[in-house]
C-alpha cells in the first residue's frame, strides 16, 4: 500500500533531512537548498509543497526556547477515568499553552506539556486544567536538567537503532531565568516567524512586508534571537506518523542520583532519542530520566531501549507508548489566545 512516506523519493528524503537539520537563513533559502541538492529552486518549493500536502511536513518555522522567552513550562502526567479520557483531553487541549497532548498506556494515561507566559502563576493554570478535566491525579514534571531536545527524523532510514550522535549546542540550551527584554519590533518578528514560512523565492522579504520591516532586518532579528538563545533553530516540524515513524515511545528510567551526571548525557547521545530530561519523582512515579524515542515500528524503539539499557546498566525502566495523539503543535507566543483563556478561566487581570 502506498503511504505518504513511501511515496517520497531519495531527493525528497534528503531535502526533508536538510529542512530539519540545516535550513539556510539567507535571502533565498530554497535556492540555496537547491544548490546543495543539485535541483532547481522551483523543484525545491514544489517538493516542500507536496510534503505539506500529504501531511509529512507540518510546517517550517522558527523554534523558540519556551523558557528563554520567560514562559514557565512542564510536562504533566494525569490519571483520567479511561471512559472519559477523550473529553478530558479536549478540555486540556483548549489551553493555548498546551502544545503536546497524548494518551499513553499507563495508569497515568494522559500526558501533556503546559506553558504559561511570564507574570502568570503556573500552578493556577494547572489547577484549572486538573479540575476542569476531572483528573483523578495530576503530577507536574518540570525539567530539572535538560540533556537534549531536538527532533531529527532520519528520512533515509539508514540510522540503526543503537547509533550514537553528538548532541549539538542548540539541543542542550542553558537554562535562563526571567523574561528577556523584547521591543515591539522583536515581538512582531517572533509572531511572524513562529508561523509557517511562506513558500516563495524570498520568504523573509515576504515576512518583512507583513510586519513592516525589510528582509535584512528580519534576518538580523532571527540571528539575534539565535545568538541570545531565544531561538533554538529554524527548522521543519514533521508529522512523525505520516513521515513513516509510526511508533512514539517514552522510555523512563530509575537512574541512581549519583550517576545522573554520567548517564543522562549518555542516554541523550543515542541518535533515536529526540528528548532527554531529568524530572522530579513522586511516591507513585519513581522514574527520574525521560527519553523520547521515535521509530518506524515498535521494535525499533524497543531496540533503542535495549541498547540504552545495555550501555548504561540501568535495569529499572518503563516503556510508555503513545496510543492516541490529541494535539501536537508549536506554542504560539504573544497571541490573543492567552488573554481569552485567562479571562474565561482565571478572570480578567485587575
Amino acid at each position: 500500500m502506498t503511504t505518504a512516506a513511501t511515496a517520497l523519493d531519495d531527493t525528497d528524503r534528503a531535502l526533508l533531512n536538510a529542512l530539519q537539520w540545516d535550513f539556510p537563513l539567507c535571502p533565498a533559502p530554497y535556492a540555496e537548498l537547491g544548490t546543495r541538492l543539485g535541483i532547481p529552486e522551483t523543484e525545491v518549493m514544489a517538493r516542500i509543497a507536496a510534503a505539506k500536502r500529504v501531511g509529512v511536513l507540518r510546517q517550517l518555522s522558527a523554534i523558540f526556547d519556551t523558557r528563554a522567552l520567560g514562559y514557565q513550562s512542564a510536562l504533566v502526567a494525569a490519571r483520567i477515568d479511561p471512559d472519559r479520557i477523550d473529553d478530558a483531553a479536549g478540555v486540556i487541549s483548549a489551553h493555548p499553552g498546551v502544545s503536546h497532548n497524548y494518551k499513553r498506556n499507563h495508569e497515568f494515561n494522559l500526558w501533556y506539556t503546559l506553558a504559561v507566559p511570564a507574570g502568570e502563576v503556573f500552578e493556577e493554570h494547572l489547577e484549572v486544567l486538573h479540575r476542569t478535566s476531572g483528573a483523578e491525579a495530576t503530577r507536574p514534571l518540570p525539567t530539572l536538567q535538560l540533556y537534549k531536545i531536538g527532533v531529527k527524523l532520519d528520512m533515509t532510514g539508514r540510522t540503526p537503532a543503537d547509533a550514537r550522535a553528538s548532541v549539538a549546542a542548540h539541543e542542550r540550551p542553558e537554562p535562563r531565568g526571567g523574561a528577556p527584554a523584547l521591543d515591539a519590533r522583536a515581538v512582531a518578528v517572533i509572531r511572524a516567524v513562529q508561523e509557517d514560512l511562506p513558500l516563495v523565492p524570498r520568504p523573509f522579504a515576504a515576512v518583512g512586508r507583513d510586519v513592516g520591516l525589510g528582509e535584512t532586518e528580519v534576518l538580523a532579528s532571527i540571528e539575534d534571537f539565535r545568538a541570545r538563545g531565544l531561538m533554538r533553530r529554524f527548522a521543519a516540524v514533521m508529522n512523525h506518523r505520516s513521515a513513516g515513524f509510526k511508533a512514539n515511545a517514552m522510555a523512563v528510567w530509575v537512574v541512581p542520583e549519583e550517576r545522573l551526571d554520567e548517564l543522562g548525557p549518555q542516554m541523550a547521545g543515542f541518535a533515536a532519542v529526540s528528548h532527554c530530561y531529568r524530572r522530579p519523582t513522586y511516591p507513585d512515579w519513581p522514574y527520574n530520566v525521560f527519553t523520547m524515542i521515535h521509530g518506524r515500528r515498535a521494535r525499533d524503539c524497543e531496540a533503542t531501549v535495549e541498547a540504552i539499557r545495555a550501555a548504561t546498566g540501568v535495569e529499572r525502566h518503563a516503556l510508555l507508548w503513545s496510543t492516541k495523539e490529541y494535539k501536537k503543535t508549536r506554542i504560539r507566543y504573544f497571541t490573543p489566545d492567552w488573554d481569552a483563556w485567562r479571562d474565561a478561566h482565571l478572570g480578567a487581570p485587575s
